[in-house]
C-alpha cells in the first residue's frame, strides 16, 4: 500500500517562512486520478468520469476507459474536475533583476548620458531566463491559484529584451544528484526565447536624465532607427564578409526575420495601431501586450494576424475617491467595457490570452476570466486563452496547455467548475510533482497502488 501524506510540513513552512505552497520533494513519480470530470481543452468533449495518469513529468494516458497501472498513487477523482494548469501571459515574478538603474551623478557629456541611456532603453539580447530565481516565494505562489506555467517578461523600458515560458515549480532533485551541476533553471524553462518586448508605454514620464531619446516621439524614433541600423548591419556583413558587430543589433536579427514574435505593450486603440504601423513597416510578427481598446480595432489586428495577450488586471474605481466623488466618463467606460473585449475579440477570430500584468492579488486572474465570461465571452473560448491558446501563441502549444497523453504534467484540479463563484482548487501538478496547496479545500490525497 502507497499513502500520500504531507511530508514535513511544519519543517517546511519553517524553512521557506510564509509560503504558500511548497514542492513535494519525496513524492512518487506516477500518479492517477480516478473518477473525475476531465476537461482537455483540446478540443476533444468533455470525460464525465475518467482517468488520468501522470508518469515521470508527462500525461502517460487519459480517457474514460483508463485503469490505474500498478505503480500509481491513486487518487480518488469522484466530485473533482480535472483542467490543464492554468497560463499567464506576463509576469515578472521571480525576476532577480533591477532595471531601473538611475542616472549616475558623475556623467560629463551628453554623449556619456546618452550610452548610459541607451544601456537602460535598449536591451533586445536581455534574456529573462537567465535571472530567474526558480525557487522565489512570489512564483510559487502562483500554483496555489491554479497558475502552473509564466510567460516571464522581461522589466524595463522601451527595448526591453526577450521573454521566456517557465513552469512556476521545478523539479525535485534526486538527494545524489545537483552537488556540482546547477541544471535546475534550464529544467524549469518549457521555452525560450518566447518573444521580443517594446513598450512605448511608460515613455518618457518614467525615465528622467540627459541624453536622446527625452519624448514618446523621439522614443518611437529610436526603436525604429535601432531596427534599421540592425538591418544595415547584417547587410554590411553579408555583402562583404566583414564589418563591427553590435550584439544589441544582433539580438534583433530574429525579429526582422520573423522567427521571433515582437511583443509590443499598447492599451489604447491609438497605442494599439501605432505598434501595427511599425510592425507591418518593418515586416515584424506583433503581439499586443495589455490590449484595453483591442476591441475597437479588430479589424486590424485580424488583418495583421496579431495575436493579444489581453490583462486580467481589470480598471476598478480609486480608493481615494470620496464615495460621492464623479469621474470622467472615460474612466466609467473603461471600466464597463474592459470585461467585454475577450469577447469582441473571440468572435472576431483574433488569437489571444489572458495575463496578470498589474493584478494584486492572482486569486483575480480567474475571477477575472470568469467576469469575462458573465459579459458574453464563452467558457470553453475562455478556458482556451487560459491554456491552449495560450500555449500557442508562446510557441508551446505541442509540450503544454492541453490534457493529452505525452504532454507536460501541469494540472489544475478543482471541486467545481473553473469559473464558479464558489470553486475551490484541491491539488496541482507542476511537470508531474504535487505541491501541496496550503487552502486546497479538501486534504492532500490517500490511495492504494493500483486502486
Amino acid at each position: 500500500m502507497k499513502t500520500l501524506i504531507r511530508p514535513g510540513a511544519s519543517l517546511v513552512a519553517a524553512a521557506l517562512v510564509a509560503l504558500v505552497i511548497s514542492v513535494r520533494a519525496d513524492a512518487p513519480h506516477v500518479y492517477a486520478i480516478k473518477g473525475a470530470r476531465l476537461v482537455t481543452a483540446a478540443g476533444a468533449q468533455v470525460v464525465v468520469s475518467g482517468t488520468i495518469v501522470i508518469r515521470n513529468g508527462l500525461i502517460d494516458a487519459i480517457g474514460a476507459g483508463v485503469q490505474p497501472p500498478p505503480d500509481a498513487m491513486v487518487m480518488d477523482g469522484a466530485g473533482l474536475t480535472v483542467y490543464p494548469g492554468l497560463i499567464d501571459m506576463g509576469n515578472t515574478a521571480g525576476l532577480d533583476v533591477n532595471p531601473n538603474q538611475p542616472q549616475p551623478p558623475n556623467l560629463r557629456t551628453t554623449d556619456e548620458a546618452e550610452r548610459w541611456k541607451r544601456n537602460l532603453i535598449f536591451r533586445p539580447e536581455f534574456q529573462a531566463v537567465e535571472h530567474l530565481k526558480g525557487d522565489a516565494p512570489e512564483l510559487l505562489r502562483l500554483a496555489s491559484n491554479g497558475i502552473t506555467t509564466v510567460l516571464a517578461t522581461p522589466p524595463g523600458l522601451l527595448v526591453k529584451g526577450r521573454s521566456g515560458l517557465v513552469n512556476v515549480a521545478g523539479q525535485a532533485d534526486e538527494p545524489q544528484i545537483g552537488s556540482v551541476g546547477d541544471y535546475r533553471r534550464g529544467l524549469q524553462i518549457v521555452r525560450a526565447p518566447v518573444a521580443l518586448h517594446i513598450d512605448f508605454t511608460e515613455f518618457p514620464g518614467i525615465v528622467r536624465g540627459d541624453g536622446y531619446p527625452v519624448s514618446l516621439l523621439g522614443a518611437i524614433a529610436f526603436v525604429r532607427q535601432s531596427f534599421l541600423d540592425a538591418q544595415y548591419q547584417h547587410a554590411v556583413r553579408e555583402r562583404f564578409n566583414k564589418g563591427g558587430t553590435d550584439p544589441s543589433f544582433d539580438a534583433l536579427q530574429p525579429a526582422l526575420e520573423g522567427t521571433l514574435p515582437v511583443a509590443f505593450e499598447a492599451g489604447s486603440a491609438r497605442e494599439i495601431l501605432r505598434a501595427l504601423s511599425m510592425a507591418k513597416e518593418l515586416k515584424l510578427d506583433p503581439v499586443i501586450t495589455g490590449g484595453r481598446e483591442a476591441d475597437q480595432v479588430v479589424a486590424d489586428l485580424k488583418a495583421r494576424n496579431a495575436r493579444v495577450i489581453y490583462s486580467l488586471n481589470f480598471p476598478v474605481r480609486s480608493r481615494m475617491l470620496p464615495a460621492d466623488a464623479d469621474e470622467p466618463v472615460s474612466a466609467l467606460r473603461s471600466r464597463a467595457q474592459a470585461p467585454r473585449v475577450p469577447a469582441v475579440l473571440q468572435k472576431a477570430g483574433v488569437l489571444f490570452a489572458f495575463s496578470t500584468a498589474g493584478l494584486r492579488d492572482p486569486k483575480d486572474f480567474v475571477r477575472n476570466a470568469a467576469r469575462a465570461v458573465k459579459e458574453g465571452l464563452p467558457a470553453d473560448a475562455a478556458l482556451r486563452a487560459l491554456t491552449i491558446d495560450a500555449a500557442r501563441i508562446a510557441g508551446a502549444s505541442d509540450r503544454l496547455g492541453s490534457l493529452e497523453k505525452g504532454k507536460i504534467a501541469n494540472i489544475l484540479v478543482t471541486d467545481a467548475d473553473l469559473f464558479d463563484d464558489k470553486m475551490k482548487i484541491t491539488h496541482v501538478f507542476v511537470d508531474g510533482r504535487m505541491v501541496v496547496v496550503e487552502d486546497a479545500a479538501t486534504p492532500a490525497p490517500r490511495g492504494r497502488s493500483g486502486q
